[in-house]
């Protein structure tokens, strides 16, 4: 199966829009439904309660206790009924209601004289969530475009296309097993640690502190790591939108200010994830979700390498410098997100 990245990507960054827009006119209808029940014009008078029913009201997400209020009223010299219904609150019979009449026709009632504000109110929000909507939906639009006239101008192509396995180095990346401090490593086929990224200071608000060190060039990177935001709209399966900040700037404008594109397929039964991370247009790595034993020569039991989504992957790539593509893997691990950017 085939996750298509511009559809992923389209419902992904409109998921605000396509929240707001229908929201939006939600509120207007709404508003307009309750300034056509014009009650600036209606008259004041005290009612007698008749009789009073309690009940409770599951239709909300709170069971709420509620009241029908029967009562009857006099206008004009002449005695009329009336009744509010699934009020919270509570009156004894014989008690006084405050009752809201309509002089041309006595017979309608209503508790509140504030329809008509609390229409315009609604109207109002209505409006400027629509309008956020749109200005969020041309927004996307917007980075879409961009993203894709980056590629072309560095004379890439936006459909990247993976070089056979056979022909990379195959890589391991996983998480380092450790609780308090957790970071990653890539290993070569001989097991050995070529790449990590070391947490070395844990925190619960603010950015923790990464190591990244290239062991073959014997070099290190200090950065801070902020951790997960995730946005999800109406939980729609491609709308999950989630980043961390990466020396201060979210993760995918990073990578994207790198020439970094991924497109990302489903295969298998279980299934497996697989990313194809390409540079301004061009193949860098195809990656690979994978079992806890990445290594799956270690031993026949492990040889099914049922996938866990996250924390382990394999990787194929020419890459001899790895930074890169080890920070793409990083962020795919570190995220929330079915197809990523």
């Amino acid at each position: 199966m085939n996750i298509e990245n511009k559809f992923a990507r389209f419902m992904r960054n409109t998921g605000p829009a396509r929240f707001l827009i229908p929201a939006g006119l939600i509120l207007i209808i709404f508003g307009l439904i309750l300034i056509g029940f014009k009650t600036d014009n209606y008259a004041e008078t005290v009612g007698k309660v008749t009789a009073v029913q309690q009940y409770i009201d599951n239709t909300g997400e709170d069971r709420q206790t509620v009241f029908d209020v029967s009562f009857d009223y006099t206008v004009d010299g002449k005695q009329y009924s009336g009744s509010f219904n699934g009020i919270g609150t509570s009156y004894n019979v014989g008690d006084e209601i405050k009752v809201f009449y309509d002089p041309e026709n006595p017979d309608k009632t209503t508790n509140s004289k504030g329809a008509g504000t609390v229409g315009a109110i609604a109207i109002g929000l209505g409006a400027l969530a629509a309008v956020g909507g749109v200005l969020s939906a041309v927004k996307a639009f917007r980075k879409s475009k961009e993203l894709d006239e980056q590629i072309v101008a560095a004379g890439g192509s936006l459909t990247i296309d993976p070089i056979p396995k056979s022909q990379l180095t195959e890589y391991y990346v996983s998480y380092d097993g450790q609780m308090m401090k957790p970071g990653y490593i890539v290993e070569d086929g001989a097991r050995n640690v070529v790449y990590e990224g070391k947490m070395e200071k844990n925190a619960l608000v603010g950015a923790r502190h990464f190591v990244f060190t290239d062991h073959r060039k014997g070099t290190t990177e200090e950065h801070e790591v902020g951790h997960t935001i995730s946005q999800s709209f109406n939980d729609e399966f491609f709308s999950t939108k989630s980043s961390f900040k990466f020396d201060g700037e979210n993760i995918w404008d990073v990578l994207h200010g790198r020439g970094i594109r991924i497109q990302t397929d489903m295969t298998g039964k279980f299934p497996n994830m697989v990313y194809t991370i390409g540079r301004n247009g061009q193949f860098v790595a195809t990656v690979e979700t994978s079992g806890k034993y990445v290594h799956e020569e270690d031993a026949a039991e492990h040889r099914l390498n049922i996938p866990v989504g996250r924390y382990y992957y394999r990787v194929w790539t020419s890459e001899t410098d790895l930074s890169d593509l080890f920070l793409t893997v990083f962020a795919i691990s570190e995220t929330e997100q079915t197809a990523v950017e």
